[in-house]
């Protein structure tokens, strides 16, 4: 493939908001090809050019936030100036030309040669590490979006790296990843698999522009499907005990195959049963999607069902402990983020869920995003949630999730 078919490509994944490249490459462009139904079907223009305001907000927002270096917030974690770098490529991205390339050359700053992971490693220890997968994903997908051929052998050795680091071998924790491989602990989860899947996914067109005879790196997607399915909290698809039967339950997702944050239950028999996470189960969808699952596999089916019957877009827990107090909106722009991904790749806009209205969640996640954008006095606007657990309180993290999620529910490039 030449350099002109590769730009062309990263178009059409990233400048096109992921919509039609993930129903394309997922489910074919024939029979499979997916239309919107019912009422509210189209987004109305008054709320299309709100968005496209906010959108230009909050670019103009993170421009004057980068710092000296090309970085945003915390230079040692090159994932948070991946995610803003992400955000300001999808459509245009000619005016933010300056600010991207200064954030690449950070990026590039923190490139492991030898192994090819995007990190910095931490001044102290820490369980995590450097996060070295979280932000290899993340960065790796940025830098794809840029469109730089001169990028292609920094992504090419980041797809090694993480392949390299899929947990394989046995055990409820293979075929996902954790959050640093070079730990040796027997650990992975869902929200780090489906980031890394993202990745691989999202990257794949590089394999292509390999030199001759050199290996194609990729994961093992039969063993992530294996692992997407040890984490599905549904008795149909998943054999472990605490797989939930309750209708209220049953189809979401846990955070991993051994660990629910949504409380648990116990049946009469003594045995726990897990509740389902929301923010989770839209990265299984997804996960799902990118693993090749077909939209109509029971497993997919399964899990929309579950999300639009538990459609929400003020909490992001459903712990019970933390219900009513402010503790429900921990991870809220996550879950944003993770959900406009997840519906725009199962490819439909329309959805009635049995007890409730009918609705079109692209509307109302535009509404809900608009709505939650503070504007500075100078016009640009940000996002930021209050209850800072999971870096959230970050204003760069949130703005470019919820960029991000913005630029994909509009469902087309902004002007």
């Amino acid at each position: 493939m030449n350099t002109l078919k590769y730009i062309s490509k990263l178009k059409i994944i990233f400048l096109a908001s992921l919509t039609a490249a993930l129903v394309s490459a997922t489910f074919g462009a024939t029979s499979k090809e997916l239309e919107t139904y019912g009422p509210e079907k189209d987004i109305s223009l008054s709320l299309r050019n709100e968005a496209i305001a906010a959108i230009a907000r909050g670019k103009a927002w993170l421009v004057k936030q980068q710092q000296e270096g090309g970085h945003w917030s915390n230079p040692s974690f090159p994932a948070l100036t991946a995610l803003p770098v992400w955000a300001l490529t999808m459509g245009d991205g000619k005016p933010y030309e300056e600010t991207i390339n200064s954030a690449v050359k950070h990026i590039l700053s923190c490139v492991h040669p030898h192994s090819g992971a995007i990190y910095r490693s931490p001044n102290e220890e820490r369980k995590g590490g450097g996060l070295p997968n979280y932000n290899t994903a993340v960065s790796m997908i940025a830098l794809n979006a840029v469109g730089d051929p001169k990028l292609i052998p920094v992504i090419q050795k980041a797809r090694e790296f993480m392949a390299a680091s899929q947990r394989l071998g046995g055990g409820i924790f293979a075929g996902g990843m954790g959050y640093d491989p070079s730990t040796g602990r027997d650990y992975t989860d869902l929200s780090n698999s489906y980031l890394a899947y993202e990745a691989m996914r999202l990257t794949e067109n590089v394999e292509d522009l390999r030199k001759e005879g050199e290996e194609r790196a990729d994961i093992d997607w039969e063993a992530a499907r294996e692992f997407i399915e040890r984490c599905h909290n549904d008795p149909k698809f998943n054999e472990r005990p605490w797989a939930n039967p309750d209708p209220d339950e049953k189809g979401g997702f846990a955070y991993h195959p051994d660990q629910t944050r949504a409380g648990t239950e116990t049946n009469e028999a003594g045995v726990v049963k897990f509740r389902s996470m929301p923010g989770m189960t839209y990265a299984g969808m997804l996960s799902y999607i990118y693993a090749d699952v077909d939209r109509d596999d029971p497993r997919v089916q399964a899990t929309i069902d579950w999300a639009a019957n538990h459609w929400d877009l003020d909490t992001a827990s459903r712990d019970p402990e933390k219900k009513g107090t402010d503790r429900e909106k921990e991870g809220l722009y996550y879950m944003l983020n993770v959900m406009t991904k997840g519906l725009a790749a199962y490819g439909q806009d329309v959805f009635k869920p049995e007890s409730e209205a009918t609705f079109n969640w692209r509307v109302e996640m535009i509404e809900k995003l608009v709505g939650m954008q503070k504007i500075e006095s100078d016009g640009t606007g940000y996002w930021v949630n209050e209850v800072s657990r999971y870096w959230e309180g970050d204003k760069v993290l949130a703005t470019s999730y919820a960029l991000i999620a913005l630029q994909i529910a509009l469902g087309e490039p902004p002007k």
